[in-house]
């Protein structure tokens, strides 16, 4: 249980790492490649109207190539740490 946690953490900590870094390399020419990013998942959220309760779903997921690579450099740290 303690080890899943640990890894979500560090999945969490590379996303933040990741997308900061994406933010500030974007107007960097040499560095620009690292904020290419795709975006999927729902355009226009789901609503579930039950006349009493209004349930919106809706998700949207940015990837872009820093946050990949900092996922991976802070599962691999991470573990290595934790040995």
């Amino acid at each position: 249980m303690n080890k899943t946690i640990y890894n979500i953490f560090l999945v969490l900590v590379g996303i933040v790492v990741g997308s900061l870094v994406a933010n500030v390399t974007a107007n960097v020419p040499a560095l620009g490649w690292l904020s290419y990013a795709l975006t999927f998942g729902l355009e226009s959220p789901l609503v579930l109207d039950l006349s009493v309760i209004r349930l919106t779903f809706g998700l949207g997921i940015d990837l872009s190539v820093a946050v990949i690579l900092c996922v991976i450099i802070s599962l691999v740290v991470g573990h290595k740490l934790s040995e």
